[in-house]
């Protein structure tokens, strides 16, 4: 008898949810995008009550769509964007302040300042958690929240208030209070974990001025997280996997052997490269941290990531209002080929790695008379491309040879993205048949909990060939192209 796997991935603009059977085929899908609130300059805030509301929705939806109800549904697993902080009142349940979102840049005065006051902080902060200091992470927001809103620290030293990224928030939904827990990768992305020692760090707590009442329970990615309550899809569903998007991509992606690595092309754009049991520390501003947790067996990955990638073409399609449709700009490319002479740097939210500046602001380049829809279209494309490019010019000076990148995410369908990808980056690039990668591989996790699958081995089989992009330029051309991507970034940000 076939088993299903019910897969939520909530994710930056939307929130879906997959139904999977056991081999990890697509049974049924539904998403609901949610409001992206820009309150000043540089924030970005989600109201969590829409994302529990859409997350729910998509849920009751894949399974109408699947055709099958909850009492067919093996287990569940969750994953979701990371480092997206929620505060919420324990007995309530509600948010006292909305969600303060990855690419929030609010944080970065504060930043700057713990850097003026300690020079060692930045190398003990990346000794302990393999992060950088930034914005970016959880910890800076926490520290805003309880500074920002009255009666917060109080209450929160109390014990009344409770911390979550978004996978801690839905499972206190999901079972009604019962479980407040969050799984390695996650916690990874706080900047209050010890991603050596497994445990939230005492002295990175009182760093950042958060009582540790607020923090959830860390556990393997594939785990016992409780019990969807039976008022919310139908029928109870036990919950058996939690892991951040990015992770569940490579897990999705079967990247877990070291070495192998992907590409999730969502809202932002995240390359992962599988490091095993070493925690390796990059020379070039890349992450280190936990790839996956089982068994409490901790591997660990280098991870470069981009604040902008599908969220550029939504700001063309939504602000700029060029286009009607994302599945315009693979048309408009193809008519403008490779030698754009306009470069987009969409740093909207600062740069990502290797620059990490949260200060940088998008800019447009190389304007003149003749430029037109398809020049500025082309270019928000491309430069998710160049920014990928930059990752893994990182990936490989750290000492990681870079043979093959297997991509994933919403992007992956552009044609024409896929081969300029394959050939400014010299290396194959493949595609596999089910793209939900992020959803399957939180599938996966609960599948190893609930014994569908006998090992991740065995659930990584899953993974199938769709079609490979192989380079088609010589060098001397992605050497041009390249040259022209790094003078752009130039101009809006100091290289260091």
């Amino acid at each position: 008898m076939t088993q299903y796997l019910l897969s939520f991935d909530q994710g930056t603009t939307s929130s879906r949810a997959v139904v999977f059977d056991d081999k990890g085929g697509l049974i049924g899908i539904d998403q609901y995008e949610f409001q992206q609130h820009y309150p000043q300059s540089g924030w970005v805030e989600h109201d969590p009550e829409e994302i529990w509301q859409t997350t729910i929705k998509a849920a009751r939806g894949a399974l109408r769509k699947a055709g099958i109800t909850a009492s067919q549904v093996a287990v569940a697993g969750i994953t979701n964007q990371r480092e997206t902080t929620i505060i919420w009142d324990r007995n309530t349940g509600e948010a006292i302040y909305p969600a303060i979102v990855w690419q929030d840049r609010r944080t970065a005065a504060y930043c700057d300042q713990l850097k003026q006051q300690d020079s060692a902080i930045v190398e003990r902060i990346q000794d302990k958690t393999g992060l950088l200091l930034d914005p970016y992470f959880s910890a800076t927001k926490i520290n805003w929240i309880l500074d920002n809103v009255e009666g917060a620290r109080r209450r929160a030293e109390d014990g009344e208030l409770a911390f979550g990224t978004i996978d801690s928030y839905l499972l206190w939904r999901l079972t009604n209070g019962e479980t407040h827990a969050t799984d390695a990768t996650n916690a990874s992305r706080t900047m209050l974990f010890n991603i050596h020692q497994q445990v939230w760090d005492e002295e990175l707590l009182a760093q950042f001025n958060v009582p540790a009442q607020l923090l959830p329970v860390v556990q393997d990615c594939s785990a016992d997280y409780g019990v969807i309550t039976a008022d919310q899809l139908g029928q109870p569903i036990p919950i058996g996997g939690v892991i951040g998007d990015q992770q569940s991509a490579l897990i999705g992606q079967g990247c877990i052997r070291p070495g192998m690595l992907k590409s999730t092309y969502g809202t932002g754009c995240f390359v992962i490269v599988n490091t095993g049991d070493q925690a390796t520390a990059s020379n070039n501003r890349l992450i280190t941290t936990v790839g996956y947790r089982l068994n409490q067996k901790t591997v660990y990955a280098l991870e470069g990531s981009i604040f902008m990638a599908g969220a550029t073409i939504q700001w063309i399609r939504d602000g700029l209002k060029l286009i009607s449709d994302a599945q315009e700009s693979q048309h408009l490319a193809e008519q403008t080929g490779y030698q754009n002479p306009v470069y987009m740097v969409p740093a909207f939210a600062g740069l990502g790695a290797p620059y990490w500046d949260p200060h940088a602001r998008g800019a447009i380049l190389g304007l003149s008379r003749d430029t037109g829809i398809k020049e500025i279209v082309t270019a928000g494309l491309q430069a998710v491309c160049y920014q990928t490019e930059d990752l893994l010019t990182a990936i490989r000076s750290d000492g990681v040879a870079v043979e093959q990148l297997r991509v994933d995410g919403g992007m992956v369908v552009n044609e024409w993205l896929m081969q300029f990808l394959a050939d400014l980056t010299g290396i194959e690039i493949t595609r596999p048949m089910v793209t939900e990668t992020t959803a399957l591989g939180a599938a996966l996790m609960a599948g190893i909990q609930a014994g569908v699958f006998d090992d991740l081995e065995d659930a990584c089989q899953c993974w199938q060939l769709d079609r490979s992009f192989s380079p088609n330029i010589d060098s001397a051309e992605r050497q041009t192209l390249v040259t022209g991507w790094k003078d752009a970034v130039g101009r809006v940000s100091v290289i260091d």
